[in-house]
């Protein structure tokens, strides 16, 4: 299938996935759910392709879902496309490399749970972030009930979920919900620049390290442990481990050259 909203653009070693719905405020749409979904497999499959960026322009990174579209569906029709629905933002969560999300603009309501699913969250100082799908009588279902009490803690979640009020930047930060704010134009270049740093680090390493952190986050601290100990164990097996501990002896810290092995 040809993507027509949704694109990976690879280059030096960062892959940007971009929203490219521009008519209608990068809204998620079926489509854009199933080539979001696309990108980010892509994304997963590409040994180029060491970080990810998540954009949607300069102007908007994502309105919402479309409620046009969801306003004429049933609750079986939702039923039979609920789980997909999730599976995009999913797909971007379970990216086994840093994935950074660049807000510019609106991030509302899916486009907000799409944020939340990058591993760390660059804004503009023009931004907007909200759940505010209590407004239309709907919660959010994309992970928002799950993904934000965990990032900024259930009593703040719950104050955003139940007002559905709109977050500007600077409260964003304040909350734990962004991790950065900047200037609007600058913000694309920042991620990328975050990105670019594990261009040449050692993959596996940065791989085990995104699943033990998320994996212990939905588990109490014993079993997070041993999830850390096999991890441990086995990044001993690759060749960059040799590599990394050979340079540091040698060098010092922050020498060595990886090649993903």
């Amino acid at each position: 299938m040809t993507a027509e909203f949704v694109r990976l653009d690879v280059a030096d070693g960062v892959g940007t996935i971009r929203l490219d719905r521009a008519k209608a405020m990068n809204a998620i749409s079926i489509q854009v759910q199933d080539e979001l979904t696309l990108a980010a497999a892509e994304a997963t499959d590409r040994s180029d392709v060491r970080a990810v960026v998540v954009w949607g322009g300069e102007k908007v990174f994502a309105a919402g879902n479309d409620v046009k579209e969801m306003s004429d569906m049933s609750y079986t029709d939702m039923v039979d496309r609920v789980q997909r629905l999730q599976d995009a933002v999913n797909s971007v969560a379970r990216i086994p490399k840093p994935v950074v999300a660049a807000v510019n603009g609106y991030a509302l309501g899916g486009g907000c749970e799409l944020a939340l699913a990058a591993d760390v969250r660059f804004a503009a100082d023009n931004a907007v972030l909200g759940q505010p799908e209590v407004l239309l009588g709907i919660i959010p279902g994309a992970g928002g009930t799950q993904r934000l009490p965990r990032l900024v803690g259930p009593s703040k979640a719950k104050d955003l979920l139940y007002t559905g009020r709109f977050v500007k930047a600077e409260e964003a930060l304040a909350l734990g919900l962004v991790d950065r704010v900047l200037p609007a134009a600058d913000v694309y270049a920042e991620a990328v620049a975050w990105a670019s740093r594990f261009a040449t680090a050692a993959p596996y390493a940065l791989r085990a390290i995104k699943e033990c952190v998320d994996r212990g986050l939905e588990l109490d601290l014993e079993s997070g442990l041993q999830i850390e100990r096999h991890s441990f164990s086995a990044i001993f097996a690759t060749e960059d481990s040799r590599t990394g501990m050979r340079s540091f002896i040698e060098n010092g810290p922050g020498k060595a050259t990886f090649e993903g092995r």
